[in-house]
């Protein structure tokens, strides 16, 4: 189960989001021991750019020596 603040790696692209498949978040809240999770998504300037209810198959924890990317992400209408 995931814990408040781990790190984690969106498995599937969310576009009302525009969240893609890799982008990174935190959780920041665990829904019935694990149910769901409230996970956070930023931009690398601190701007928040989701807060996403998401599911464990949803979700997975960073792994062992993984790099990040950078991307711009899409404008909000």
């Amino acid at each position: 189960m995931l814990a408040e603040h781990d790190r984690v790696v969106l498995r599937s692209n969310i576009p009302e989001h525009h969240l893609v498949a890799g982008d990174i978040g935190a959780v920041v809240f665990v829904h019935q021991h694990g149910a769901g999770y409230e996970v956070e998504f930023m931009a690398l300037d601190g701007e928040t750019v989701a807060i996403v209810t998401l599911l464990l198959a949803q979700i997975r924890p960073i792994a062992r020596r993984e790099i990040a990317h950078a991307r711009l992400i899409a404008q909000a209408a």
